[in-house]
């Protein structure tokens, strides 16, 4: 009788044992966000640099810009899931979270790439801009019968719309899009050397009414150097700020780190505007693990960053390009930067 009970609780126990890990391996609706790689955007990796700058001198730093990463496990299992919930460092969140549905993961992917492509396109332009190139939105086109025929030509360089200034293309689209058809704006432009301006009654556009000077132009940034990056196997656009930092740096001469070991991230646009990124809390995970001790923080991930920032590690809010300019000088001179 003892033996036969001991067998049924053997028994028991071993399947209860096996029930529990076959569950454990039951596949969830949940991806888990980690701290990913770190990337020096002054340095090389495979042999190459990050950045590279030519036709112009080009300054070396001892400090760090490093763009920070977040890393994805997309196949998570209920143990996968439960060991993530219990570490500190991870984020499990619904797969929709990463991957929307209607969408693969093929083309979520590609979609980061292309991110991640156009934010150092972007980087490339504000940290020009910074420089003091600034974007010549330029007339390419002067449609039939266009409310701007005889008021813009083909050639002028449009500065302003109602005195407000105009420093691209999408801001010239953003400030239009603010008036209504019929309404007269007064543009800005230069027209060679002589700067001039134009009134002109809006069109009303085909379809969708929007208010139109019915022209076309072309962003032009004329500069004396070639930018160039080479990065791959990331995705999103969470680079930008970094990039663009790492371009002034290396076109100054001063070393804008000031030695210090300089981490972050940050979506930046043409105007060099700071916007809010993903997985702020795994990043500065990374970040501190690296080494860093002072990390730019957009704005509007401020809320979130507090409560989640590293021992160790400063936090340096920044909204624009200028504001992390400004945190970098700050922390060269020993100071403390402005914080979230």
């Amino acid at each position: 009788m003892m033996l036969r009970r001991g067998l049924t609780v053997f028994v028991g126990a071993i399947l209860a044992l096996l029930l529990s890990l076959g569950m454990a391996l039951l596949p969830v609706p949940y991806v888990a966000l980690g701290p990913g790689p770190t990337v020096n955007t002054l340095g090389s990796r495979d042999g190459h640099e990050i950045v590279t700058i030519t036709g112009t001198p080009t300054s070396k730093s001892k400090g760090h810009l490093n763009l920070t990463t977040v890393s994805v496990s997309p196949d998570l299992n209920l143990g996968n899931a439960l060991v993530g919930w219990l570490d500190g460092s991870v984020a499990v969140v619904p797969r929709e979270v990463v991957y929307p549905a209607g969408e693969s993961r093929q083309q979520v992917n590609q979609e980061n790439a292309q991110a991640f492509k156009d934010s150092q396109t972007s980087a490339e332009t504000a940290a020009l801009r910074e420089l003091g190139y600034p974007v010549k939105v330029t007339v390419s086109k002067v449609a039939p019968g266009s409310p701007s025929t005889g008021k813009l030509a083909v050639g002028d360089v449009l500065t302003s719309v109602d005195d407000t200034v105009v420093t691209s293309g999408t801001k010239l689209r953003a400030l239009l899009a603010t008036k209504q058809p019929t309404q007269v704006v007064k543009i800005g432009y230069r027209r060679g050397a002589v700067a001039g301006t134009a009134s002109v009654t809006l069109a009303r556009g085909d379809g969708d009414g929007r208010p139109l000077l019915k022209i076309e132009t072309k962003d032009e940034q004329p500069h004396p150097f070639q930018v160039s990056f080479d990065l791959d196997k990331i995705g999103g656009p969470s680079a930008g700020l970094m990039f663009a930092l790492a371009v002034i740096d290396k076109v100054k001469p001063e070393d804008l780190t000031g030695g210090k070991f300089i981490a972050g991230t940050g979506e930046i646009d043409d105007d060099g505007n700071v916007g809010a990124i993903g997985g702020i809390a795994q990043k500065m995970v990374a970040a501190r693990r690296a080494g860093a001790t002072t990390f730019l923080v957009p704005a509007d991930n401020c809320l979130e960053a507090v409560g989640a920032t590293p021992d160790g590690l400063e936090l340096a809010r920044v909204q624009t390009l200028d504001e992390a300019l400004t945190a970098l000088t700050e922390i060269r001179a020993g100071r403390h930067p402005r914080g979230c």
